[in-house]
């Protein structure tokens, strides 16, 4: 899978020697005597990472404290809910949480030969362990600020995805730190032809619309498919009289999504139940999945689903016609349709059989 960043190489070249080490060249104790080519190191690292990764979401919002990390979490946890194969990595160099929303917090990391290994997040009902990668795996203390300047940035976005051990994900979330600058920049670059979507998180507040409105159009710019908008402390319940009110008036972010073209896909409610599961490590989707929280960002979940199906099943397209025009016959064609998902099939098996003609229809026979 090419990496927009790097050179392309010419497919009959011979491949230089690489050592075969999961990690970056930086964290090499043999880094100075090494004689080894160390860009084709960095590019092998990242395509061998990105490569067994399925659906990457990208988890933006142009404004500080809206809950981007507190989205990011319960989509992942929800994803992983339904048994899928789900990685959170924390993008956000300068305020990395993820720690705490999966109890992780003064925990540390030893790098191997296979890279740096994520922390497992296990919980009743999972059927995978939900793989957490942060900064704050790699800090002496959870209380050292990190003062780097972009160059070091840039080289941190690599060591996120090309380092940490992910192995085989159906989805990466990536929690972004806020703004438009270097880390956002860098990771589109690198994950550029590869299956990513973007998701944002906002408040209502107008302050927060006029930051989001800027990511909006930073995705539309760079071809970044949107999913939608996840509206946080979009209102609060009564504890006495389960009455629902909103702190900040709806009514201009409504508007304003509406005119850039933009889906709301939830409305999550400012509660202390949702903030409680933060601070305990176990994120609020899987701990009361019918709570009315877990509930709320249920379409958020159902959206990422349906955008990583949609771009299997448009993919599986593609190869499937190009095994017909190869010739295959209807029972090999009907074998290669079992990897595309069931309500799909029937569709595909038409456009099949119009590619073909009627006498290659790939229908199954009775």
């Amino acid at each position: 899978m090419s990496v927009s960043h790097f050179p392309g190489r010419d497919p009959l070249a011979l491949a230089p020697e690489d050592c075969g080490r999961g990690h970056a060249c930086q964290f090499c104790p043999e880094e100075e005597q090494c004689q080894l080519e160390k860009g084709h190191h960095e590019k092998r690292l990242i395509e061998t990472r990105l490569a067994q990764i399925g659906q990457i979401i990208m988890v933006m919002a142009n404004k500080g404290g809206v809950g981007k990390s507190t989205v990011s979490a319960n989509v992942a946890a929800g994803l992983a809910a339904q048994g899928y194969r789900v990685g959170v990595a924390d993008a956000d160099i300068h305020g990395p949480n993820q720690s705490r929303f999966f109890g992780f917090v003064g925990e540390r990391v030893r790098l191997s030969k296979k890279g740096l290994p994520p922390k497992n997040f296990e919980y009743p009902g999972l059927q995978y362990s939900l793989k957490v990668g942060s900064l704050a795996f790699m800090m002496e203390r959870d209380d050292t600020p990190i003062v780097w300047r972009d160059a070091y940035k840039h080289d941190f976005m690599h060591h996120l995805i090309g380092s940490f051990d992910w192995g085989p994900l159906d989805f990466l979330v990536i929690d972004m730190p806020p703004g438009t600058g270097n880390e956002l920049i860098t990771l589109s670059d690198m994950l550029e032809g590869h299956d990513v979507a973007a998701l944002l998180a906002t408040t209502p507040q107008e302050v927060a619309l006029m930051d989001s409105l800027k990511a909006v159009r930073f995705c539309q710019e760079r071809g970044l498919p949107l999913l939608g908008v996840v509206e946080n402390m979009a209102g609060v319940s009564c504890p006495h009289c389960s009455g629902h009110f909103h702190v900040f008036p709806r009514s201009h972010l409504a508007e304003a999504l509406a005119s850039a073209d933009v889906t709301s896909l939830a409305q999550i409610p400012l509660s202390l139940a949702l903030s409680s599961g933060s601070d305990t490590g176990v994120p609020i989707v899987v701990s009361d999945p019918e709570g009315p929280e877990a509930q709320a960002f249920a379409p958020v979940v159902t959206a990422c689903v349906a955008h990583a199906q949609a771009g299997f099943a448009e993919a599986a397209k593609h190869s499937l016609h190009g095994l017909a025009q190869a010739g295959l016959e209807s029972d090999e064609l009907e074998q290669a349709l079992e990897s595309v998902p069931e309500e799909q099939r029937d569709t595909l098996r038409q456009q099949l059989a119009s590619l073909l003609g009627s006498s290659n229809d790939p229908s199954p026979q009775n």
